[in-house]
This record gives structure tokens, sequence and C-alpha cells, in this order.
């Protein structure tokens, strides 16, 4: 088999059986303990950020704290989409982008200066709204399509929070929904990919899955198969009987992130 054969191969394996019994059991106590304030919606799940740190970045959005702040504030879910629906109410897409990437960054130290090299772009304002119009008119993978590689510096893993939050400010969601991509997540998705993949007695599994699931640079392809992966995951533990809310795969990528679930052990 080639090497996208044996990619094509694992990923039907994946959508046959997307969680084992173990991690659908982690998952579920996650819900019934820590994870139990997201059993409604994940709205409420905020970051940390100092904003004096940001006071160099244009289009700030109106919602956020004064920059002159110095103390730590926090950011959840619920805020940054409401300040997104804002900013592309009014056709602000950079401030749009920086609230997304505010919330992603958190305190990290480089942010801001990655943020303004980005906004320094003079396309990226229309490649936003591109990209907007792309998520609307024909769905998550075509916006992905419209952003990589099309502005130095943004890559997926912070494209793809401005697509989540876009989609979530929207009227209408996006089928399957866009979310957040990352290398947390993708170090997860691998995990697993290579376990399936040894049981399903797949040559090469450990290679195939790295090459599938990198840590960054993922194609639309990529990102595609990781929406439906996601959306039949959380599909399957909505069905077992463990509290999972219908319709949140977002809920999911939140777990993931935080490690709720480590395959490999």
């Amino acid at each position: 088999m080639s090497r996208q054969e044996l990619a094509d191969a694992m990923d039907a394996e994946l959508t046959a059986r997307p969680l084992p019994a173990a991690a659908v059991s982690v998952l579920g106590e996650w819900l019934a303990g820590t994870g139990a304030p997201y059993a409604t919606g994940t709205g409420a799940h905020a970051v940390t950020y100092v904003p004096e740190r940001w006071s160099g970045v244009p289009s700030w959005p109106e919602r956020f704290p004064e920059r002159s702040l110095t103390a730590t504030a926090t950011v959840s879910r619920a805020q940054v989409t409401d300040a997104v629906r804002e900013a592309v109410r009014g056709g602000r897409w950079s401030e749009a982008l920086v609230a997304s990437y505010v919330w992603g960054q958190g305190r990290i130290g480089y942010g801001p200066y990655r943020l303004k090299e980005i906004l320094a772009e003079p396309n990226t304002p229309h490649v936003l709204a591109e990209a907007a119009s792309a998520l609307r008119d024909d769905g998550a993978v075509a916006a992905y399509r419209v952003l990589r590689g099309a502005v130095t510096g943004l890559g997926p893993a912070f494209f793809t929070k401005f697509l989540y939050f876009l989609d979530l400010a929207a009227d209408v969601p996006a089928a399957p929904r866009a979310l957040v991509l990352d290398q947390r997540v993708a170090h997860v998705v691998r995990a697993h990919a290579t376990r399936v993949g040894r049981e399903a007695g797949l040559p090469s599994a450990s290679e195939t899955a790295a090459w599938t699931w990198t840590d960054g640079g993922w194609t639309p392809h990529r990102y595609e198969r990781y929406l439906h992966w996601v959306a039949t995951a959380s599909g399957q533990l909505a069905s077992a009987g463990i509290g999972w809310p219908e319709d949140s795969p977002d809920l999911l990528e939140l777990a993931l992130f935080d490690g709720v679930w480590d395959p490999a052990s």
C-alpha cells in the first residue's frame, strides 16, 4: 500500500471506531467532575491574559478591558463570541481576529508581537472577510482553504480559532461546525490513530499517524477528516448514557486540549 492508501485506511478505521470504551469512561468522569461547568456549553471556558501587554496591537475589541490594565484579566469563549459577532456586524475583520487571537494566546509572551506583524499585512482584512464568506456559503473546510497560507504568520492553530468563533457568532452554524485544531489536539488524535491502526493490523501505523496528524500545517483534507472524526466521536459520547450533550463537538475539543484522555495510556 502507498502512504496515501495507508492514510485513507487509517481514516476509515477512525471513523469505524472513533473512541474506545476507556475514553468514553474517562470523558464521562470528567464531565461529571471538573468538566461539569461545560455540560450545557463551553461558553464559560476562559483563559487569562494581561491587557497591558497587548497595548501595541491595533483594532482592540470594544468589549475587552482597557489596555492600561496591568493585572490579570479573563476572557471566556462566550465573551469572545460576542466580541467577534459585534466586530463582524461592523465589518471590522481585524478586530474579530484580535479577539480570537488574544483568547488563543492567553499569557504566552510572543503573542502580541506576532499579532502586530499579522495585522500589518495589507491583505489581512480582505482574507478574513473572504474566509467568512466561504464559511457562510460553503462551510468550514472551504473557509480553511481560503486562510491556509494566505497571511504570513497566521497558521492553522490560530486561524481555526478565528473560524471557530466566527461560526459560533453566525446566525446559521456551518455543518460540520468549525473547530479549533492545534498541536495539542493533534497529538491526542495522532496517539489514538496509532493505536487504532495497530489494532486493525495496518502496517507502519505509527509512521502513518505521524504523517497525517502532524504538529501543524494541516491540509484542508486533514481538517475535514478532523471535523468528521470529532463529530462522529461526539455523537458516540452523546449516545453512551454518560450525560454528554447532543451536538457539542467543541466540548470534545476542549477535553482533548486539556488532556483529559491519553490514548497512549
